[in-house]
């Protein structure tokens, strides 16, 4: 497995939004272990102190918690903090660069509205 990361982004923090979206899309469920450090340096074929400040940032906010001895495990309601987390990143980052843009093209919220609906529909 090859993962190509973004320079823009530190890599701890592409580590974390990699091991939520696995949450969200079900590879990691409720209670069940992530894969070990080790395990996440040698996929990323990244310095395992990246993953651990990558893990310590979904532990900080209680999507991953620790067994001792055992490994991390995903929380009860990760997939629900997940997407609190995400859905107002998208509200305040992207919907507001995109109303910015509708704003100076003159499209009205109807407008975006219709083609939003389009898009959904293709």
């Amino acid at each position: 497995m090859t993962i190509t990361f973004d320079d823009n982004l530190p890599i701890f923090q592409q580590v974390a939004h990699i091991i939520e979206d696995d949450i969200l899309n079900g590879t990691f469920r409720v209670d069940e272990q992530i894969l070990s450090v080790a395990q996440f340096s040698q996929l990323f074929q990244i310095n395992p102190a990246t993953v651990v400040k990558g893990i310590g940032l979904l532990v900080n906010e209680e999507i991953l918690y620790k067994k001792r001895g055992l490994g991390m495990f995903v929380a009860s309601d990760a997939k629900e903090k997940i997407q609190l987390k995400r859905r107002e990143r998208f509200t305040k980052e992207l919907l507001s660069e995109l109303l910015n843009e509708a704003d100076k093209l003159g499209l009205t919220t109807g407008d975006i509205i219709d083609m939003i609906t389009q898009l959904r529909k293709d």
